[in-house]
């Protein structure tokens, strides 16, 4: 999981307005000990102006692997506003459709439980927020477009009505969603949205957790065809002469990473949109995060979700000198923006020599014992546009060799850029006081999370943290590693399910 913005926000907050992103100061207010708790806020003043205050989250920060999560219809009945970590997210009917992505989302408690009984409201965004992004692809020509359906708390109504796109004919539509708690369980606005519009929430019984997908199979089956064909066209991941070439780093040293590179992954690869919204502290409603509802609602507060994706493509890639994969956004006046599919079809493109593909050992995919489970890693890779487990793409991401790649590729990497990525802002700054620490703070507590440890590998990271356990320091053990243990638990047999996970302590910064 990755960045959002409010009193304990998981992520960063930055507004995007094409390419000129406004920084936001962040000022932590609360240290993450529990699932889902936010970790700063962001107070910014946009360019016209109005003062907006920013919602924190920790840019991918995830569910803590310490626990196995907690179905949505099975919290116990002691469950209160201030325990609560799941929700539900009612789909309107036909969301594929320009009426249905223009129909707003609604967030409420799990079990019956109210939006107040369960803390499930939008205004509780940093913990419990939740975030939709659908990226439409033309069949005809290949054209891309974002367009973020608003989310709004079960019980209201928006702060401006979200705007109507205009589809093309037979728009393929994927639609991607986002939790900054632990689990958010899809809910049909009718008995068949669901099935209608190809929603995936996981496998019988074991749900992805913070992320689902609807059509996500179909959108890049078609995405793949039309590349094929040359009627898709996908840009170069660039490169960047400010990026310093490391001994782990493939091809030139200076290509620009994607989130397919073993540079930036984390403990749970792939997860969480780029989605922001506007709140109206007053009202408690939401609305797009466009320019003109930016103008109009005084003294806003911007929710983010934090990801992978955030962390990418506003904090890395601007301090590398790289440049995201964008498209127009259908509800801004078709200005630029990324979305998490613009970026898988970014990395698929450019896809690395030893490629960081979604391993078994994310806690997304452990089964509800904590195991692995291959069938629900290649359903959640699917809807990505991911190759499915096999020999070869277990050579770099199976269970152990995602943690060695992990391991010898990131590490050079921040260690060869750390004055660079020093220069940039923290995306979560109760977990790291820049984005050189809270990087490496990231890949120190990814590598207890995945419990490569259980590999042969040592932690290469030693942090120095302050007294409220933010990294302000960090040092590199660069020597090349090798997994010593890949019996049954490292490269197993095609479609074999390993045995256990050892579950570490949570990633506060999600990201």
């Amino acid at each position: 999981m990755e960045v959002n913005a409010v009193p304990n926000g998981h992520r960063s907050a930055w507004r995007r307005r094409g390419r000129n992103r406004a920084l936001r100061v962040a000022t932590v207010v609360a240290i993450p000990v529990a699932i889902g708790l936010a970790l700063g806020i962001v107070i910014a003043v946009s360019p016209s102006g109005h003062s907006t205050t920013l919602n924190q989250a920790a840019l991918g920060a995830s569910a803590s692997p310490s626990a196995t999560p907690t179905p949505s219809g099975t919290s116990p009945a002691t469950t209160t506003a201030t325990t609560n970590v799941n929700c539900d997210i009612i789909v309107p009917a036909n969301p594929l459709t320009a009426q249905g992505l223009a129909t707003p989302y609604q967030l409420t408690g799990p079990n019956g439980m109210t939006p107040a009984q369960s803390g499930c409201t939008m205004t509780n965004a940093t913990n419990l927020g939740a975030f939709v992004q659908a990226t439409i692809l033309n069949p005809a020509t290949g054209a891309l477009a974002v367009y973020d359906p608003l989310v709004v708390t079960q019980g209201t109504t928006p702060a401006v009505a979200p705007t109507v796109p205009t589809l093309p004919a037979n728009a393929v539509v994927t639609i991607d969603f986002g939790f900054n708690g632990t689990n958010l369980t899809q809910v049909g606005a009718t008995p068949t949205t669901l099935a209608d519009a190809n929603c995936v929430n996981g496998t019988p019984g074991s749900i992805f957790g913070q992320v689902s997908f609807c059509n996500g199979i179909n959108f890049f089956k078609t995405a793949h065809r039309l590349e094929a064909r040359g009627k898709l066209v996908v840009p170069s991941e660039g490169t960047s002469s400010k990026i310093v070439a490391s001994g782990g780093r493939l091809g030139t040293g200076q290509d620009c990473p994607t989130t397919h590179n073993f540079d930036m992954v984390d403990q749970d690869p792939s997860d969480n949109v780029t989605t922001e919204y506007l709140l109206n502290p007053a009202t408690g409603q939401t609305a797009q995060d466009t320019t003109s509802n930016a103008g109009n609602i005084a003294g806003s507060t911007l929710l983010l979700n934090g990801s992978d994706n955030t962390l990418l493509d506003q904090f890395m890639d601007t301090v590398l000198g790289c440049t995201p994969f964008e498209a127009p956004d259908l509800a801004n006046n078709d200005q630029p923006t990324s979305s998490q599919a613009l970026d898988e079809l970014l990395a698929e493109k450019n896809e690395p020599s030893i490629p960081a593909l979604v391993p078994e050992n994310d806690e997304m995919v452990l089964n509800n014992q904590g195991q692995f489970d291959a069938a629900k890693t290649n359903l959640y890779r699917e809807e990505l546009g991911q190759t499915p487990i096999d020999f070869a793409n277990n050579r770099t991401s199976s269970p152990a060799m995602f943690c060695q790649n992990m391991v010898n590729i990131q590490t050079p990497f921040l260690a060869a850029n750390q004055t660079l990525l020093a220069t940039g802002p923290s995306p979560v700054t109760a977990v790291g006081d820049n984005l050189f620490t809270f990087m490496a703070n990231r890949l120190s507590m990814s590598f207890t999370n995945l419990s490569c440890q259980n590999f042969g590998l040592t932690n290469p990271v030693a942090v120095t943290l302050d007294g409220g356990g933010a990294a302000v320091a960090a040092t590199f053990n660069t020597t090349v590693q090798k997994v010593t243990n890949t019996g049954a638990t490292g490269m197993p047999t095609r479609g074999h399910r390993r045995g256990r996970h050892h579950h570490g302590p949570m990633n506060p910064s999600g990201m």
